[in-house]
């Protein structure tokens, strides 16, 4: 069977730097990370290396300022590097997306002195963060989490556990979101807590259906003491932080969705116009031509969907429903696409000599991960048809 090699996504980008980026990019994933991934995923090893390696690269911190250790790129292009790093391997580019997320509280809210002193090693100098909002009985409803932080002279002392925390328990730094005061979203507050903590540990990772080789796992704060200074804003205001850094990260799962589909379809396309069957590719036969020409389709409503909510968020506009019409958008297609790719290879299609049922069982997470697809459709009617009545 002839080995034909995908051709590169033909991307818009706005600027020569930009351009530059994506071809290093390219070359990461295509030395560092594609390589290794099947085996990797097999052993559900996390690759910290290439993480630092990404770190030393500028690549941990695109979308935030230059003058602290940040990239001064615009989300449109971000959210391409995601996509690329996510065809290679989803582990990393949701990776690179996670830690983007745990960044946004202090780089969007944190005081001057604060961001001086915590983002130029978060963003530049080989940490990894975590995001917890999400507890074991508070999912979709985060609203209603436990998790608590008391004040104690000049610190605040958390207790609680986190659920479902991707990098928890390897985490260098965490964006902790603990109930200060009343009941509902105004009492909760976010801190920034170091991966070193007393008091602070990670439980034994989930065993998931995909993405194996990323640690998913509860994240433990036994009377965890954080000064004063480690808190991101006002009092109170951490539910409002929280949800503005879902917006964008729902931005970053959709190009994570889009670089998994896309690279499902190139393995897809590959197989069916070098298997012969009936003295001819099987790539010739209109059902599958018609498989593959839908799948691309997808792909590319996808990405212009994505790429539309990253301008505006860009321009300075809202963005909210849109982010989440891309997040749902995107991953029902990744979801889609990678089942039609098993499909397109049939029998082989189910093994794991080939990628592609690596990549549906991956995909399914896409669909859960910020915001279930359920959520994202309650966020867009709201935008739509105004508050649900009660």
């Amino acid at each position: 069977m002839p080995d034909r090699a995908p051709q590169p996504v033909d991307r818009q980008l706005p600027t020569d730097e930009a351009r530059d980026l994506i071809s290093l990019v390219r070359d990461i994933a295509q030395r560092e990370i594609a390589p290794k991934a099947a085996g990797e995923e097999d052993a559900g090893r996390f690759p910290r290396e290439v993480f630092t390696l990404l770190s030393e690269s500028g690549l941990l911190g695109l979308p935030y300022d230059s003058e602290y250790g940040g990239g001064d790129q615009p989300y449109e292009v971000y959210l391409q590097v995601l996509e690329e790093l996510a065809a290679a391997r989803l582990t990393v580019g949701l990776g690179v997306s996670v830690h983007t997320l745990a960044s946004y509280a202090l780089a969007a809210y944190g005081t001057k002195e604060q961001q001086v002193e915590h983002l130029p090693a978060m963003l530049g100098g080989g940490l990894l963060g975590a995001y917890c909002l999400s507890e074991p009985s508070s999912g979709s409803d985060a609203a209603s989490l436990r998790t608590k932080a008391v004040r104690d002279g000049d610190d605040w002392v958390i207790t609680g556990t986190k659920a479902w925390i991707t990098h928890g328990g390897i985490a260098d730094f965490y964006t902790v979101m603990a109930r200060t005061g009343e009941d509902g979203p105004r009492g909760i507050t976010a801190f920034l807590v170091p991966g070193d903590a007393e008091g602070l540990s990670g439980a034994v990772p989930e065993k998931k259906m995909g993405m194996k080789g990323s640690p998913t796992a509860q994240v433990h704060l036994d009377g965890v003491r954080v000064a004063d200074e480690r808190r991101i804003g006002e009092e109170g205001q951490g539910f409002a932080i929280a949800l503005a850094a879902l917006d964008s990260g729902r931005l970053g799962i959709a190009a994570c969705a889009i670089g998994l589909a896309q690279a499902a379809l190139d393995e897809a396309v590959a197989y069916a116009t070098g298997r012969q069957q009936f003295g001819r590719p099987i790539a010739d036969f209109q059902g599958l031509r018609f498989m593959l020409a839908d799948m691309a389709t997808q792909i590319e409503a996808g990405r212009a969907l994505y790429l539309a909510a990253a301008r505006l968020r860009d321009a300075g506009r809202p963005f909210a429903k849109q982010a989440a019409m891309a997040k749902l958008h995107c991953t029902d297609t990744a979801m889609k696409v990678t089942m039609d790719a098993v499909q397109v290879l049939g029998g082989y299609g189910y093994t794991a000599d080939f990628p592609v049922e690596r990549y549906m069982r991956e995909a399914k997470v896409l669909q859960i991960v910020e915001g279930t697809n359920q959520i994202q459709r309650m966020v867009i009617a709201r935008h739509l048809a105004g508050p649900e009545t009660r």
